[in-house]
């Protein structure tokens, strides 16, 4: 009976010891840290900003005409307008629209030749700046001038064709919100790819039917809601937060094992969030697993905490017949 109690304590201490850190983690951890501060952002431009809003941020705008001596109101060009919620929500929300527009824009009527001003990229601002050397924007440019889009650039491909700067936004990705991190980034593929009219603007191919182009791929639908366009259309690179180099048509990952399986690429891009997690999943399971995914030893929860009652018993059981043990002798 004594053996048999022994191995048993055993076998279960030795399962539970992952689970013992993992539901202490959880009972400890950073779950009970204080609330975000939830005080309205109040934009340091806004006064500045609200002259461009006045016309740029609806779909129609009033002018007078000093020749003609009235009124005159026309519509706003779509792509000219500008959603001022969206800006106050975006990255750039503490610019004022003349940090990257000329000053001229101040003065109205907007003389004609502002219209052919030079547009700043990502690295007029942020190349060669410490504060950013997190996001390594000099890496993501090198990524990009190899993907198929820089074959583009000439045609006017930039990064705002992706990356819209007066709505841009990232946040920190994690368990809870990687199928909104999913539509968000598709959502940046497909403005192109699933819009003939902007696809034309820079390319002579005929449109291209997104779902036909995938009619191979199994259960397409889940695949489409819960990975990005970018984990099979890019070439991995651990130095950047997001990879930019988009590979041909005819080198995008087509094998299920590429991802269903123990060195998942996506180990390695959707789910890179993970290695960088405080050990969610156990100090042994941290050390062990890095960037890598196995069946099994990404606990449950609710196993985690069963196994600890289970632990709980067994030492109560032994320290019970313990007790009893001695109290006869």
């Amino acid at each position: 009976m004594k053996l048999f109690i022994f191995r048993l304590f055993l076998l279960i201490t030795v399962l539970s010891s992952g689970s013992l850190i993992a539901a202490a983690n959880g009972f400890f951890g950073k779950g009970s840290g204080k609330s975000q501060d939830t005080t309205t952002f109040v934009p340091p431009y806004a006064e500045d900003n609200q002259r461009c809003f006045k016309c740029h941020g609806q779909a129609m705008y009033e002018y007078t005409n000093e020749k003609l001596g009235r009124k005159i109101k026309a519509m706003m060009f779509s792509e000219r307008i500008i959603d001022k919620d969206e800006f106050y929500k975006s990255n750039h929300r503490n610019f004022s629209c003349t940090d990257c527009h000329s000053t001229e824009y101040a003065n109205w009527p907007h003389s004609g030749e502002l219209r052919m001003e030079q547009k700043l990229i990502c690295l007029d601002c942020h190349g060669g700046d410490e504060k950013f050397a997190q996001y390594h924007f000099e890496e993501i440019e090198a990524d990009y001038k190899q993907s198929v889009h820089f074959k583009m650039e000439e045609d006017g491909f930039t990064c705002w064709k992706c990356h819209n700067p007066h709505s841009y936004k990232i946040s920190e990705r994690n368990l809870k919100n990687v199928k909104e991190t999913v539509a968000y980034d598709n959502a940046i593929c497909l403005n192109c790819h699933a819009n003939f009219d902007r696809f034309k603007l820079l390319t002579d191919r005929l449109e291209i039917d997104i779902i036909k182009k995938h009619e191979w791929l199994p259960n397409q639908a889940a695949h489409f809601a819960n990975v990005r366009c970018i984990e099979c259309h890019t070439k991995i690179n651990n130095n950047v937060p997001v990879s930019h180099q988009i590979m041909p048509k005819d080198q995008a990952v087509r094998r299920c094992n590429e991802c269903h399986s123990q060195n998942s690429i996506l180990m390695a891009s959707l789910y890179k969030f993970e290695a960088k997690q405080d050990r969610r999943d156990g100090f042994l399971n941290g050390v062990i697993l890095k960037e890598s995914y196995v069946i099994g030893a990404n606990r449950n929860k609710y196993l985690n905490i069963l196994s600890l009652i289970i632990f709980a018993g067994v030492i109560g059981v032994v320290g019970f017949h313990t007790l009893l043990r001695l109290r006869k002798k």
